[in-house]
């Protein structure tokens, strides 16, 4: 590919990358993927072992409920553990952990195959059944992927709420679930301090008079109350059961997981993944878009309690036979270099994170990965919303120390699996997707559902059923259905705005409810924030757009500093100015607002409807989400 021929800033990929790639020439496959999805999909699912296969790669008679590999009997803990008992992936590492604390553990496939089965059997002994609903509520401890598995491996459905979540938020996932056990820890190690996380579940289950039981893995040896017949400590009970335990046959379409994501109104939605299509899908975005060799090893740096956990942490790699990073603790704890050394003493090969965690560590400055050899790093990755270009280049820079391309994923919990996404062989611009994977057709609408001209904004739509899609929300099917294919028949609303280049690479915008319209002006609020944080004393920004009675709307930025710059009158006025030079004059905010932190989901994403609420002081709807 010449360089002619892309549009704006754009990075090459080495020859030594394109070479190596499992992709070398992603072009010729986007051509003969879209032609043919069917049979690329099929090819992918016999790299895996089914007890019995498919009738049909896809069921759409039943549309929008689509079915994957229908008829066909599987389980998605048989290919991510039991069929590498007999090869030699059983000696192989799973998993490095390293705790808080420094403390670390070596599981190997042979090790959590062992441990996944005889917490199956702990499940087994409590009358846990195929179907049942448990709640998981953890730490980043290896416990919380042995007991996903484990649920799994019997047909139990998991329900991962994310390690401190509140009490009403916890209680009412699991009333909503109906969940007849919670899994949890005594306690959690963050910022060198303990969350204790059995106290928030027995506030939790007083309120849930659906749970049974609640097992206890002894991490951080805090003070408990365990109440008889009902609390069971983990250690004690895997010593009671043996190391074999049959892996459940299920359904393709079988439920896997439901994972609560918050929504704009007062209640969470229960997305809904199922073993087969999710195995598949998940597993093969991993392998190609992150190229996932013998020796790799990734480090996903989400929590388990996310989306990207789930299949990134969890099941995917598990999938590939690949080696995983696991840590404990609090990034920057106890000094901002935590993950650099962690990367140096691991020696790891790829790092996926969010681009909220690498605008934080821009903010304290390239000397600290300076002080590290990061030289073992191949691939870099993004994930959680649109990665502004300045902390791009400071990623690829002072991370990958400019050879690593950034594989910048969009996607969704409800799309289980990267939807819009480069390869490593595929030329970069820094703050675009790039395009759909292999077989996904995506496009930018207007209102009325027609394709909006060449970098024109519109509302982001999937025009394609996928295999890791979600299948329904649990227990409320007639909101699936008008929530994401409501607006247009038949085609998936994604709630994202987007732009499409010259290129045919997608540009992520932010959600809809994001994008600002000043003066007639449609401006995302992922620009102007980009636009803020290009100056150098800014290192995040979020904007929001609140009433305006000439303008419509008036953009109202709220920005962290760098280190070493203070915040003052002139300080606002320059930055006022700077984002009319860098953006345009339409673009300039009212008002700066010099914040210490922004509201955040756990999972890193600024919750900017709640700063809109706050300074209109209106209700600000569902915020279990949040950081705190």
């Amino acid at each position: 590919m010449s360089q002619q021929e892309l549009h704006g800033e754009v990075y090459y990929p080495s020859a030594q990358v394109v070479s190596n790639a499992i992709i070398p020439n992603p072009d010729e496959l986007y051509e003969w993927a879209y032609a043919n999805p069917l049979e690329f999909w099929a090819q992918r699912a016999n790299e895996y072992e089914w007890y019995s296969k498919w009738d049909k790669v896809l069921d759409d008679s039943t549309a929008p409920f689509y079915k994957w590999f229908t008829n066909a009997q599987v389980n998605i803990v048989h290919n991510a553990l039991d069929r590498h008992q007999d090869t030699d992936t059983r000696d192989k590492v799973a998993f490095f952990w390293e705790g808080e604390a420094g403390d670390e553990r070596v599981l190997t496939y042979g090790d959590l195959y062992i441990e996944v089965n005889r917490f199956a059997n702990v499940l087994k002994k409590l009358g846990v059944a195929k179907g049942d609903r448990i709640t998981i509520y953890m730490g980043r401890i290896p416990e919380i992927i042995v007991a996903m598995l484990a649920c799994a491996k019997i047909g139990a459905i998991h329900s991962v709420v994310f390690g401190g979540f509140s009490v009403p938020a916890l209680a009412g996932r699991i009333d909503d679930s109906q969940s007849n056990l919670v899994i949890t820890q005594d306690g959690n190690w963050l910022n060198g301090k303990v969350i204790d996380l059995k106290k928030i579940v027995d506030e939790a289950v007083a309120q849930s008079p659906s749970v049974k039981h609640v097992v206890v893995v002894q991490r951080a040896g805090n003070n408990v109350t365990m109440h008889a017949g009902r609390d069971l400590w983990y250690h004690e009970e895997v010593a009671k059961v043996n190391a074999a335990c049959e892996t459940e046959q299920l359904d393709a379409e079988a439920p896997l997981y439901i994972l609560y994501t918050s929504g704009t109104t007062g209640k969470p939605k229960a997305i809904l993944h199922t073993h087969g299509g999710y195995m598949v899908g998940t597993a093969t975005t991993l392998k190609y878009v992150f190229d996932i060799r013998e020796d790799d090893r990734w480090w996903c740096a989400a929590d388990p309690g996310w989306v990207t956990g789930h299949s990134y942490i969890v099941y995917a790699p598990l999938l590939l036979g690949a080696t995983s990073f696991m840590y404990e603790g609090a990034p920057m704890f106890p000094a901002p270099d935590r993950w650099w050394s962690l990367i140096d003493k691991y020696k790891l090969t790829i790092l996926y994170t969010a681009p909220t965690a690498i605008r934080a560590f821009m903010r304290q400055g390239e000397g600290h990965p300076a002080k590290h050899d990061l030289s073992s790093l191949r691939l870099l990755g993004s994930v959680g919303e649109p990665i502004n270009p300045e902390a791009w280049r400071w990623y690829y820079k002072y991370i990958g120390g400019e050879h690593c391309p950034i594989m910048d994923t969009w996607w969704q919990t409800e799309t289980g699996g990267f939807m819009i996404t480069p390869v490593p062989a595929l030329p970069l611009k820094p703050g675009s997707g790039t395009k759909p994977f292999f077989t996904y057709e995506a496009d930018v609408v207007n209102e009325a559902g027609d394709s909006v001209a060449v970098n024109e904004e519109g509302y982001l739509v999937l025009k394609r059923p996928w295999p890791s899609m979600l299948r329904t929300l649990y227990g409320d099917p007639e909101r699936y259905v008008q929530q994401y294919w409501g607006k247009y028949p038949g085609i998936y609303l994604a709630g994202d705005s987007a732009r499409r280049d010259e290129d045919g690479y997608f540009w992520i915008i932010g959600r809809v409810d994001d994008v600002l319209n000043v003066s007639g002006h449609r401006l995302g609020t992922a620009e102007v924030e980009s636009a803020l944080v290009s100056h150098p004393a800014v290192a995040e920004a979020a904007v929001i757009g609140l009433p305006h009675e000439i303008k419509g709307q008036g953009i109202h930025a709220f920005v962290l500093l760098r280190a070493g710059y203070n915040e003052s009158d002139e300080l606002e006025k320059e930055l006022i100015q700077h984002v009319a030079n860098v953006l345009s004059p339409i673009a300039k905010p009212e008002k700066i607002y010099f914040m210490a932190k922004l509201p955040k989901t756990r999972s890193g994403k600024i919750m900017r409807r709640v700063l809109k609420a706050r300074a209109q002081g209106l209700p600000e709807g569902d915020t279990s989400t949040l950081e705190e």
